[in-house]
């Protein structure tokens, strides 16, 4: 038997702190909030994505009376960036939360899902994704989406060794 030690490494830090660049795609993120559709829960979720073309791209959570059918912030943004932008690589995501008529104190976290969509558009632009978990009091910096998800499944999980 071999134990393995895992070690996320993270930036926590204030808004303020953050470059300009940064505080954009988390002031994208936190206005997404405001188009989220979350009937059920009140847990209004925004996303934002950067593309390597320089656009930035919004997506909400949407709810549905038929759990699970809705789809979370993160996946609604990032589908959408790599249909509208096929060829664009995605640099960096923010993500926020918004309940109770307020942003949540501490960072939100993808969930599994979305760790894995996030993952699978690393591995297919061969290119890092810079995650940002934003909270009223920190900010988390991630600095790539495999950090996320350490047993990750992906095309060599498929392979028949």
């Amino acid at each position: 038997m071999k134990e393995h030690t895992l070690v996320l490494k993270s930036i926590s830090c204030t808004f303020e702190e953050l470059n300009e660049n940064e505080q954009l795609l988390i002031s994208k993120a936190k206005q997404a909030t405001e188009n989220a559709y979350a009937p059920y829960s009140h847990f209004n979720v925004g996303a934002a994505v950067l593309l390597d073309n320089g656009e930035i791209i919004s997506g909400t959570n949407q709810e549905n009376a038929a759990y699970p059918s809705g789809l979370c912030a993160e996946r609604v943004a990032m589908f959408y960036a790599n249909s509208k932008y096929p060829n664009a690589a995605v640099k960096a995501i923010a993500i926020a939360a918004f309940t109770n008529g307020q942003f949540i104190e501490l960072p939100i976290s993808p969930c599994g899902a979305c760790r894995q969509v996030l993952l699978e558009t690393e591995i297919r632009y061969n290119q890092d994704i810079v995650c940002y978990l934003y909270g009223s009091t920190e900010i988390t910096k991630v600095q790539n989406i495999k950090t996320l998800l350490p047993f990750c499944f992906n095309a060599d999980s498929l392979k028949v060794k």
